[in-house]
């Protein structure tokens, strides 16, 4: 799960585009991604250098792999993400 908080509308569009990249929106700035080591690695560098390290925040949570019940990890009251990021429903 990634989340941010970036202070500049050009840097915004920017750390928006590289997370579609990697992941599945559910909030305006909270992606969910299934990412190898690797691909954790790519992303946490690219963000990196996007970031005014003093300005913005990205905030990165480790929800363990999906295969292990995501479902049983995530829940949402309300209108749900268009790309259901949970193949179940929670209530």
């Amino acid at each position: 799960m990634v989340s941010y908080d970036i202070r500049d509308d050009k840097r915004l569009r920017k750390v928006y585009r590289t997370m579609k990249e990697y992941g599945i929106r559910l909030h305006y700035s909270v992606f969910r991604c299934d990412l190898t080591k690797l691909d954790l690695a790519r992303l946490k560098g690219k963000l990196e250098g996007i970031i005014n390290h003093d300005q913005d925040r990205i905030m990165i949570i480790d929800l363990g792999p999906v295969k292990e019940g995501i479902g049983q990890r995530l829940m949402f009251i309300g209108v749900r993400p268009e790309e259901d990021p949970v193949q179940e429903a929670i209530f």
